[in-house]
């Protein structure tokens, strides 16, 4: 089973610039519990520009994602159960391991499933447990048919609108150290990926619905999401919830992500 381990400081200045780009009040200083999700501003992988793919991202083949030999990259969604809080200003270490790798052919051609689960822990306390599922996909056709995306639930009992824009999703990739080019090089994600604009990161629209649902039904203990339909960067996006199911909508109806939030039993 493929391994890797990785140590960082969460930096509570990183956490609170990040705060600050989601336009929040700034609260995290030393010592300050982390918002669900926040771990993803850290345990960067740099590497230096010989070893990134095409895409920024950096090569597959190594320690955690075979190479399958197919060339797009989407991450399709994931499960987290949180056991404490992670704590800002102190030591943490990531312990990874690839649980699944798989390939099959579908509507659009070949397609390989790579499944990750992390576990973050600060000192003896295990702080969180994350499953990451990976999709990558062959490049699409200039006749390729795009399949229609679902239509989104309409029966919110909650909603909140949410936009996005470039700055935003340039200010997201640098705090996660994100280098995908989807995200910031418009050219790139039009004409070599085929996406209309350029795409809001898949746990940025995650990182929305917890932060939602946190807001309205207390601490979490667990979250799933799983993305359905890509959003683009123009685009105005409706946070929606109706009990413990969580969802994105699209402005013309279209899903986008569906998600489960648990609350912290009481």
């Amino acid at each position: 089973m493929a391994e890797e381990t990785q140590t960082d400081v969460i930096d509570p200045a990183r956490a609170a610039a990040f705060q600050a780009a989601l336009g929040q009040a700034v609260t995290i200083g030393h010592g300050a519990p982390l918002p669900p999700f926040f771990h993803q501003l850290y345990f960067w992988s740099p590497r230096p520009p010989q070893e990134l793919g095409r895409d920024g991202h950096p090569k597959v083949g190594g320690a955690l994602i075979p190479d399958m030999g197919l060339p797009r990259r989407m991450w399709a969604g994931g499960r987290l159960h949180f056991h404490a809080p992670l704590t800002a200003g102190t030591g943490a270490e990531r312990r990874s391991v690839r649980e699944n790798a798989t390939s099959k052919t579908g509507r659009t051609g070949q397609l390989g499933f790579v499944t990750l689960r992390h576990e973050v822990w600060q000192g003896d306390t295990l702080c969180l447990t994350e499953w990451q599922d990976l999709v990558y996909h062959q490049d699409p056709s200039a006749d390729e048919a795009k399949p229609a995306p679902p239509t989104a639930r309409i029966d919110e009992t909650d909603r909140r609108e949410v936009t996005f824009d470039s700055t935003l999703l340039f200010r997201y990739s640098a705090l996660t150290f994100n280098g995908h080019r989807i995200h910031y090089d418009l050219d790139y994600a039009r004409d070599i990926e085929g996406y209309a604009g350029l795409v809001v990161h898949g746990p940025l629209l995650a990182q929305h619905l917890m932060l939602f649902a946190e807001k309205l039904m207390g601490p979490l203990e667990q979250f799933t999401f799983r993305a359905s339909s890509p959003l683009m960067h123009f685009e105005t996006a409706s946070l929606c919830r109706n009990g413990q199911a969580l969802w994105v909508r699209g402005p013309d109806g279209r899903q986008c992500m569906t998600a489960e939030a648990t609350p912290l039993s009481e």
